[in-house]
């Protein structure tokens, strides 16, 4: 059968050899997400019986109740010289589906598309956007693409925001920019903050290892903080190292948009495997971030386009890991308490931009 050439693209793209493995990005070593948290103060308004914890535990603790786990992400190395594409519009016509602008980069910026590689949760860069949130991570020399609601046609990348990083520099305080989403509602990097199957066995190979930085999680909208006395569009909240609110509405004594939360030092590690261990003692040391609304508690990258693999005998992490391992104890919300990372904002959606500094020295990233 003849194929149009935009067609034959796709098909090259989508059907050749999978990528080689390499390791997760890291941004500049100052960042937020690469500070310990084990000493930092815990919010005053983290425990007791009126505490955030204790309301969100009531209003069901984590997506589902449980502590699971997404392997759906994949990120995508492109060389110099990687066929690339255009940002465009979603064409469906809907207000809702509007590209979000100034908060992302303008349309028409190109995108690497590596051979074989895939969208979130697809064998390749076809995605279902209108219902799915079809992520995007390339990471390409110092830069990292995250797009969100992506779907690459003959036309380019249909996509609702195309989110840009740099690795070698520092971001301020207001990341991407005060009020501005990226590819995630809170306004993070994604790729940066998933873990995978590599840096876990690495991890293991190491007495007492863990991952080494702060890791992605979300949580229903309806569990997360508002706050009308703040001002915000309905209410809606977040605090750093968020930047943007997406739509919580839960009471205001929740847990808000962008906290940062450490499992209690105490936790008990008894039956889980060396390999569960890593993620559970990352969790005590650097935490876990609220980035985005949804079901399933935590992030981890799939292992099409890692070199080892979570089914493996050194592994052996699924999904409920840590909920369903026998004879250990389930992890629940109430085994975290929330980092003080400074007050409440409220969100206007009005997205004022901002830089990274190349040569910026890192002061606090719990402002």
């Amino acid at each position: 059968m003849k194929l149009r050439s935009g067609r034959f693209l796709l098909l090259t793209l989508t059907l050749a050899a999978p990528l080689h493995a390499a390791p997760l990005p890291r941004m500049h070593p100052g960042s937020p997400w690469y500070q310990r948290i084990d000493q930092a103060p815990v919010h005053p308004n983290s425990a007791g019986a009126g505490g955030m914890i204790a309301a969100l535990s009531g209003l069901g603790g984590f997506g589902f109740g449980r502590m699971q786990i997404d392997f759906g992400m994949n990120v995508l190395y492109a060389p110099t010289g990687t066929p690339t594409q255009n940002v465009i519009q979603i064409p469906s016509g809907n207000p809702d589906d509007a590209y979000y602008l100034p908060d992302c980069e303008p349309l028409a910026t190109p995108v690497p598309l590596p051979v074989g590689g895939a969208i979130e949760g697809e064998p390749g860069y076809s995605c279902d956007n209108l219902s799915n949130d079809c992520h995007l991570l390339v990471v390409q020399g110092n830069e990292i693409f995250e797009v969100y609601r992506t779907n690459v046609t003959a036309q380019g990348v249909e996509a609702q925001c195309l989110a840009r990083w740099r690795m070698d520099a520092l971001y301020p305080a207001t990341g991407r920019g005060e009020h501005c989403t990226s590819a995630d509602a809170a306004g993070f990097p994604i790729a940066p903050l998933l873990f995978n199957a590599d840096e876990v066995f690495a991890a293991t190979q190491v007495a007492d290892g863990d991952i080494g930085h702060a890791l992605r999680f979300i949580l229903p909208n309806p569990r997360m903080a508002s706050d009308a006395a703040l001002g915000g569009v309905l209410g809606r909240l977040y605090v750093r190292p968020g930047t943007h609110a997406g739509g919580p509405s839960g009471p205001a004594g929740s847990v808000p948009y962008g906290a940062r939360l450490r499992l209690r030092p105490d936790f008990p590690m008894a039956n889980y495997s060396a390999a569960a261990q890593v993620i559970l003692r990352t969790m005590q040391r650097y935490g876990i971030v609220l980035a985005d609304g949804g079901s399933v508690a935590l992030t981890a990258e799939s292992d099409v386009y890692t070199t080892h693999k979570w089914d493996e005998a050194a592994l052996q992490i699924d999904s409920r890991e840590f909920d369903l391992t026998p004879g250990a104890q389930k992890v629940f919300i109430t085994d975290f308490a929330v980092i003080d990372t400074g007050p409440r904002i409220g969100e206007t959606y009005d997205c004022v931009r901002s830089e990274p500094q190349l040569d910026a020295l890192f002061a606090n990233g719990f402002e």
